[in-house]
Formats: C-alpha cells, structure tokens, sequence
C-alpha cells in the first residue's frame, strides 16, 4: 500500500476500454465544453458591451458566467485528454489544484447565487431603495467578498483532504472530487475534512433557506403588480434562479453527503456530472431565452458582428 509521501500520481475513472466508446466519451465533452463555454463567452460579452445591461443584476449574472467557464474548464479538458489518449493519470499538484479550483468556483457559485437573491429582493420588494442598497461600490464589494471567501474556503477543503496520507490512488471518478479522495485516507485525520463538508452542508443549507424565504416575500409582491406584464418579468427573473439553484444544491448534497461506495456506480457518476456540467450548460439558456433584455443584446451583439463580417468581406473582394 502507498501514502501519499510516495504517490506522485492518481488514476482516475476509466470510462471504458473500447476505442469507439473512448471516443464517443470525448465527442460528448467536446460539444457540452464548446456549448457551455460559447454560450457564457456570448452572455459576457453582451452584458459586457451593451450599456443597457450595466445593471447590478447583470454584473452578478457576468461574474456568475465567469465562474461557470472555470468551474468546467478545471473539470472537462482532463476528462477529454484522458479519453482520446487513452490514460487515466493526474500528477498529485494537479489533483490538488484541480480540488482547490473545484471547490474555490463552486463554493463561489453559492455565493453569487445568494448575492443575486437579494439584488431581486431589493429591486422588486423595495425599489425606492435600489439605487442606495445596491450601488456600485457595494455590488463590487459583495463581488469581492464573495471571490474571496470562496478561495479561503477552498484552500480549507484542500489542505484538509491532503492532510492525510492515501492507502491508494486510484479515484473512482472523472475528476479529483473530495469524497473519493476521502476514501482513500488511511489515516483518521481525513475526519476533520468531512467535519468540515458537513459544515459547508449547513452553511449551504443556510444560503437556500435565506434564497427561498428572499422568494417567497418577491413572489408576495408580484402577486400585488397589477400589470400582468409587469408580473410575467418579475417571474422570469426569479423562477429560473430558483430552479437552477436547487438542482445545483440537491445534487451537489447527494453527490458529497452520500456515503461512498467501494466501487463508484452510475449513480455517483450521473450527480456529479448533474452539478458540474449541467448548471454551466443551461445557466446561459435560463438567462438569456427568458430574459427580453439579455434576448436584445445578444441580438445586437451579433448583428454588430455580421455587420462587421459583412465589411471585412466586402473590403476583402
């Protein structure tokens, strides 16, 4: 057996051994990496460059886009690489880093999310004070705040899950994920980090139970807009955060608080794969397919673009 002053390396998942299935493995993360990240590059740039959106609401829906790059970014390459070449390897650096990059922009996704919930609740529940509450000095502060304690927060997971030495290095999932490498402790430190997921269990918990009560008083006070309109837009904004928060929350609960198996099943692989791709992938289609604004600046982004294709060709020929 080997701890982890010896392991210089890990094995992850093998998704199979066939040829033709290894490369239907990574056709599929090729498309759902260039359809999460096209689709959160496009949201960026239009926030990014249309000054109707530089709102507090779409500065939060920027960062939150940002961080949905990453967080697949540190995930799907790997697992792509792995695929098409055939290996199962991550370096023991990049397992840690791949932890702390992992934790670090979902525990930043909580945060942003929570950050968002409030932003409604001000804007609908009290909108004289909008422009006081939400300023732009403080939406940056609650931004920093939020990047950083996700780091710290991060940096506490990692050192806490390679604190103890592993008996072994094979990880029975696609990526280093906490509760896989926790099995492989062969010491009882490794008690501390799951002490400290439960703690993040509560502190998680906390942050949906303060979104939903933040909805159910929105949702008080759309009830009371007599405009039907006026109702349909404050609904389209809060139900779709609503929804991708709760799926984020429940499977990222179950994929962590679920007692490990001895060998990972379907089951581990479909959650985990639920809240680290699937947010990514359809926080764009949520935000931008229900949003008028978001809809009309996407449409100007990329009619500025044809226009601008339109021009170099006609400069070309």
């Amino acid at each position: 057996m080997e701890n982890n002053s010896s392991i210089s390396e890990f094995l992850l998942l093998e998704f199979s051994a066939a040829l033709e299935l290894q490369i239907l493995h990574f056709i599929l993360f090729l498309v759902l990496y260039l359809v999460t990240v096209t689709g959160n590059l496009l949201i960026i740039a239009a926030i990014a460059f249309d000054h109707h959106l530089h709102t507090p609401m779409y500065f939060f829906l920027m960062n939150l886009a940002m961080q949905d790059i990453g967080s697949v970014s540190v995930i799907i390459p790997k697992a792509m690489m792995n695929s098409i070449m055939n290996i199962r390897l991550i370096s023991y650096s990049g397992c840690v880093a791949q932890v702390l990059l992992v934790v670090f922009f979902l525990a930043s996704d909580v945060a942003v999310l929570t950050v968002m919930a409030y932003d409604r609740y001000v804007a609908i529940c009290n909108p004289l004070q909008y422009e006081i509450l939400m300023n732009r000095t403080a939406c940056t502060q609650m931004m920093v705040s939020a990047w950083i304690s996700s780091l710290l927060y991060a940096m506490l997971h990692t050192g806490g899950t390679f604190a103890s030495p592993f008996c072994s290095n094979v990880v029975d999932q696609f990526f280093c994920e906490i509760p896989h490498l926790l099995k492989l402790a062969c010491s009882d430190l490794h008690q501390i980090e799951i002490g400290a997921v439960l703690f993040s269990f509560v502190i998680t918990l906390g942050c949906f139970v303060f979104i939903v009560v933040t909805y159910i008083s929105i949702f008080s006070a759309v009830l009371k807009i007599p405009s039907v309109q006026g109702r349909k837009k404050a609904f389209s904004t809060c139900l779709p955060h609503l929804i991708v928060f709760s799926t984020f929350l429940f499977t990222v609960c179950f994929a962590y608080l679920r007692p490990t198996s001895e060998r990972s099943s379907y089951l581990d692989l479909a959650f985990t794969m639920i809240y680290s791709i699937v947010p990514p992938l359809i926080n764009p289609v949520i935000y931008s397919m229900r949003n008028t604004d978001m809809k009309n600046a996407l449409s100007r982004l990329l009619g500025m673009r044809q226009s601008l294709m339109d021009t170099f060709s006609k400069f070309v020929l």
